[in-house]
């Protein structure tokens, strides 16, 4: 029998305006930083916040990312922090530098401070990174020993990214709970990498997700739209975070996230849409292998629908691969070492293709019988062409 585990942060803190407020979170960690970012939240935060932190009598390195969380990249910066004698790391940005600021600590051994600048993943809590070739292929997982010292999450900074981060942060926290029911059904391990089966504390911060975000996602995104923080972005920015973060790592993934790395097997515009967006697809997939029921699997499709998310194959420039692109996927999405162990029935690599489209097959149905006017219209999804289903 495996034990029961439960892993996170050391600290989470939320709020408007925090980075400018931050000094007295961080100086107990030391006074030398290496601050990790990539050339574009340089200019929308990351210059004002090295600004910040050498006023506050910090000593700041800047060491920029190149845009990819790859192991060359993490002993670039490495070599940089050792260079610095830095004592602190900061990833600020999005998941990648995130990823990267995590190997970065685990090799100077330094304080890890993660600050995101938008709410689009649950990677900013978790204790491990997703990474990735030079090229962008996804090669492992790396777990580290120990989670961040502290996170840092300021919602003023949310509230002015691009409101297609937020719904793609949805869209990967609403997978949350569809895979960590699955996960325990199939008394699979939970994603913390250090063994151990979901305690009744991670399936519940899982399930918390997903109440907060059927409850609170269309009038977050509306806030993100106008720019203003609102009690809903905040509860939305929790559970694509914090939530979300801590319900995968200690609920599991499963056939979601295996199917996204599943993408990853082949080339193409699929690379044009984000991990959430991807991973929106692959849970609807989840779910039609798991047969939900028709009227809570058109709740989902209304949902995704309503957000500008992708629910086809068309949508997702997936209707114009060959056949053998598609056994790539379904292969990758069932490789061993991938999530989709933690299914409570097997899954093939066939079961994964045909669940693909059938899944888009739905969705078409649901589209052309249902008016649905999204929030958000994403200009990089597919064109519907028509339907997938002839008389």
């Amino acid at each position: 029998m495996q034990d029961k585990m439960f892993v996170s942060p050391d600290k989470y803190l939320q709020g408007a305006g925090l980075l400018e407020r931050s000094a007295q979170y961080i100086s107990p960690f030391g006074n030398k930083i290496l601050l990790i970012s990539d050339d574009i939240v340089w200019e929308i935060a990351g210059d004002k916040f090295a600004k910040y932190l050498s006023n506050e009598g910090f000593t700041v390195k800047r060491a920029t990312f190149n845009g990819e969380s790859s192991a060359n990249e993490v002993d670039r910066i490495t070599d940089i922090g050792q260079s610095n004698k830095s004592e602190i790391i900061i990833g600020l940005g999005g998941g990648k530098t995130l990823d990267t600021a995590k190997g970065v600590s685990e090799n100077l051994e330094g304080t890890l401070i993660i600050a995101p600048t938008a709410a689009s993943a649950d990677a900013p809590t978790a204790g491990l990174s997703v990474i990735y070739t030079d090229d962008g292929v996804f090669d492992h997982y790396a777990y580290y020993k120990q989670h961040s010292d502290l996170v840092l999450m300021d919602t003023q900074v949310v509230a002015g990214a691009p409101v297609r981060t937020l719904i793609s942060g949805i869209a990967d926290a609403f997978a949350t709970n569809i895979e960590a029911k699955a996960t325990e059904k199939g008394f699979g391990a939970t994603f913390n990498g250090r063994g151990g089966v979901p305690t009744q504390a991670g399936l519940a911060i899982a399930s918390k997700c997903e109440e907060t975000l059927w409850k609170y996602a269309y009038e977050a995104v509306i806030s993100n739209q106008n720019k203003i923080v609102t009690p809903e972005l905040d509860k939305v920015v929790e559970a694509n975070t914090l939530l979300s973060g801590l319900g995968f790592e200690n609920g599991g993934l499963a056939a979601a996230h295996s199917i996204q790395d599943g993408f990853t097997a082949i080339s193409g515009e699929v690379h044009k849409l984000t991990h959430g967006e991807k991973v929106a697809f692959g849970t609807l997939v989840q779910l039609v292998l798991q047969e939900t029921p028709h009227e809570e699997l058109e709740k989902y499709l209304e949902f995704y629908t309503t957000l500008g998310l992708p629910v086809t194959l068309e949508q997702m420039h997936l209707d114009k691969i060959t056949d053998e692109e598609f056994t790539k996927i379904g292969e990758k999405a069932t490789d061993p070492n991938e999530t989709m162990s933690n299914m409570p029935f097997t899954v093939t690599s066939d079961m994964v293709i045909n669940g693909m489209k059938a899944a888009s097959a739905i969705a078409h149905q649901f589209i052309q019988t249902h008016d649905i006017k999204p929030l958000f219209h994403n200009p990089v999804l597919g064109k519907i062409s028509g339907p997938s289903i002839k008389d």
